[in-house]
């Protein structure tokens, strides 16, 4: 972490308040590194099409140098790092997608992140059922070293990451708030048993920030988007699983989806996806042969 010191600018890149992922990558394309950035003028800044007075504001504004020393300390004693998107550990392909994050903070492996790597993704208040099928294909697709990625939300996320721990394999956890919490807490014990089995948790959010709902459809983008594939374990018919295959489709991931029991309501969801030609995977082996 003794270099974090050196990342200190994509650091304070990524605590700007309202410029979104586009209008950073305009910048970085422009200007090449956000140590330039903060440099610049704020009449520089608005020549910069898309750039208005009260973004120009914002970056000005968040020139502060007191935060930004405490973020670099937080998390060089909470084993935090940051990864950009000119860094070799950063996942290739998540740089395909159309809002890919300009930074990703770390806990755990970064080596990992550029592995085959698949999603599953499905109901919070998940059935026994999905349960079962969640830890089937997340140890065996993890015994064909393949990493599972998940949103360590309880229900099928969080049996997903056990199975994919169960088979000794390594595990990816995106998550929708800053790494200095562990939302929700239930599964604090889960997300230390990711980082010491040699899997990461990441986000695109800064520490200090809430797990804000308005986050989590955000989040999904990178759980498609640093998969080469999702699989659908579970989903009712109005499901925030559905925004993540709707992200999937749009970044040409393929979407796998487990048949479900058409009496149940957490069925409702994948069983439309089916219908609307979504392909079914009824054993891992399913998957591995369209990988």
């Amino acid at each position: 972490m003794k270099n974090l010191e050196s990342k200190k600018y994509w650091i304070w890149f990524s605590l700007i308040k309202n410029l979104g992922c586009r209008r950073k990558l305009k910048l970085l394309k422009i200007y090449k590194n956000p140590e330039i950035i903060y440099k610049l003028p704020k009449e520089k800044l608005l020549e910069v099409e898309g750039i208005g007075e009260d973004t120009a504001n914002n970056i000005s504004i968040s020139k502060n140098k007191k935060l930004l020393e405490y973020h670099i300390n937080y998390m060089m004693k909470n084993n935090i790092d940051i990864i950009n998107i000119q860094d070799k550990e950063y996942p290739q392909i998540l740089k395909e997608i159309y809002d890919p994050p300009i930074s990703l903070y770390i806990r755990g492996n970064k080596n990992i992140l550029n592995n085959t790597s698949i999603g599953i993704v499905g109901c919070r208040q998940c059935t026994e059922y999905g349960e079962k099928a969640a830890k089937y294909f997340s140890y065996n697709l993890a015994k064909e070293n393949t990493n599972i990625v998940s949103g360590l939300a309880i229900g099928i996320d969080s049996y997903s990451h056990i199975g994919c721990l169960a088979a000794e394999g390594e595990t990816i956890a995106v998550i929708g708030n800053g790494l200095d919490m562990v939302y929700p807490k239930e599964n604090i014990e889960l997300a230390n048993k990711i980082i010491k089995k040699g899997g990461a948790i990441i986000s695109e959010y800064p520490c200090g920030t809430r797990p804000d709902k308005m986050n989590f459809p955000a989040r999904n983008r990178i759980i498609s988007g640093i998969s080469d594939s999702i699989i659908v374990i579970e989903a009712k018919e109005k499901s925030g699983t559905l925004i993540t295959v709707d992200f999937a489709l749009e970044q040409g991931r393929d979407v796998f989806v487990v048949p479900g029991n058409i009496n149940s309501v957490n069925s409702v969801g994948t069983n439309n996806l089916i219908k609307q030609g979504a392909r079914i995977v009824v054993t891992y082996k399913d998957v591995l042969s369209n990988l």
